[in-house]
């Protein structure tokens, strides 16, 4: 039995960090097993680097940092599991200079998804390592797409609970203030397109069979929009406020009211998260950013 364990471990672990691209030790042994020691992460990621499946590169910059990444056979190998087939996954690297010129962002938002993920483990509600999902394509015609950084999949009170809680999704943006506010606050427009977006149906040459209404691209996917929360990190006190002020200016829009109007829109700095966790009421709503407000509102 032993063996099976420390195989649905090492399966595990490789999921993960298919999915994620990138994770540190310390983040991989917090989203896949943060209840044993971290030596046995340590040894379960060196067994899997010894058969190929994942690769590390060492920041002597960061005290000896280890960064790990899915090789090319091993994020083959995990995408033919059943929790990843169906899924576009991103792009991985394919080797430790690609790993260091994306690491920055990418070691981000994974520390974004280890708050939500924390943070509902305290709570006693679901969300599992799998259920953040970077980079997921949304396309929006003419080879546009929206691909937020990451999917979350969230669900309040545990799943044996009464009533099975209340599932809830969000986009999610990590903003490392590596772009201007005005970029930021664009991706307000491209989510509104996302939105009201419907694809140009298929011409039909058999005019006797019945046409289902066109209907927005996202309700392919899911039931409500998934709300969308703006992340803010690399900067302080006074760029969180700037960049808030820039969604908050850009939701004036016109042409953004029924998007607003239907989806929560909010944004919290990172440090706030990690702080006092994403549940708590640290969200400012562009529409109305001198309030603060947990996510789920």
């Amino acid at each position: 039995m032993t063996d099976v364990d420390a195989g649905g471990g090492d399966h595990l672990a490789l999921a993960v960090l298919t999915q994620y691209r990138m994770a540190t030790t310390e983040q991989m042994h917090r989203l896949i097993a943060p209840g044993v020691r971290i030596e046995q992460t340590r040894r379960r990621m060196t067994k899997l680097r010894d058969e190929g499946l994942v690769d590390r590169i060492t920041l002597p910059q960061a005290g000896r940092l280890r960064v790990w990444f899915p090789t090319s056979y091993g994020a083959q190998i995990a995408s033919e599991w059943p929790e990843l087939r169906a899924r576009r996954l991103p792009r991985t690297v394919s080797d430790p200079t690609a790993a260091r010129l994306r690491l920055g962002h990418t070691l981000t938002v994974t520390e974004t998804a280890l708050a939500f993920l924390e943070d509902a483990r305290r709570r006693g509600d679901l969300c599992r390592p799998l259920d953040w999902i970077p980079e997921v394509h949304h396309p929006l015609g003419g080879r546009e797409a929206v691909i937020p950084d990451a999917l979350m999949y969230y669900q309040r009170g545990p799943a044996d609970g009464d009533n099975g809680g209340a599932m809830l999704r969000a986009f999610v943006e990590v903003d490392r203030a590596t772009m201007g506010p005005e970029r930021l606050a664009a991706k307000l427009g491209a989510y509104a397109r996302l939105y009201s977006y419907t694809p140009t149906p298929v011409a039909r040459h058999r005019p006797s069979v019945a046409q289902h209404p066109v209907q927005e691209e996202w309700r392919r996917h899911y039931p409500l929009f998934p709300r969308v929360l703006f992340v803010l990190d690399g900067t302080g006190p006074v760029g969180v406020t700037n960049r808030i002020r820039a969604l908050r200016a850009a939701a004036k829009a016109p042409e953004l009211t029924p998007f607003l109007h239907a989806v929560p829109v909010m944004a919290a700095a990172l440090t706030d998260l990690r702080t006092h966790g994403p549940s708590e009421p640290v969200w400012h709503p562009v529409h109305d950013p001198d309030r603060v407000v947990a996510w789920t509102w």
